[in-house]
């Protein structure tokens, strides 16, 4: 699995992605082991993103899912999530703050 994530977080990060965030939610009660954050650009940048993850991670990674829009797209790996988002979107919706949360949060 390491490596794995090590694969997509390069792919990303080759190709120009920034603020690359990776967090670990096996713990937790979640429908996705891992979720992978990273800001593009702008809208074209998302879809070129997208685009190199298809083509880089292919044919040994199952794409179980895809939604597209304009500036975020979420790419479901079954147990991996990857949100691409413009700056815009990514500051508007905060999710980081929600994942390290819930990465963080206590069971008693």
């Amino acid at each position: 699995m390491q490596k794995r994530l090590e694969k997509i977080i390069d792919v990303l990060d080759r190709n120009k992605a920034e603020a690359i965030e990776l967090f670990d939610l096996r713990e937790r009660d979640y429908f996705v082991d891992y979720v992978i954050i990273a800001t593009s650009l702008g809208e074209r940048h998302t879809h070129a993103l997208l685009d190199y993850l298809k083509k880089d991670l292919k044919p040994g990674e199952q794409f179980n899912q895809v939604d597209e829009s304009g500036e975020w797209i979420v790419v479901d790996l079954g147990d991996v999530l990857i949100h691409i988002m413009t700056p815009e979107y990514r500051s508007k919706y905060d999710m980081e703050t929600f994942l390290t949360e819930l990465a963080q949060k206590q069971d008693f």
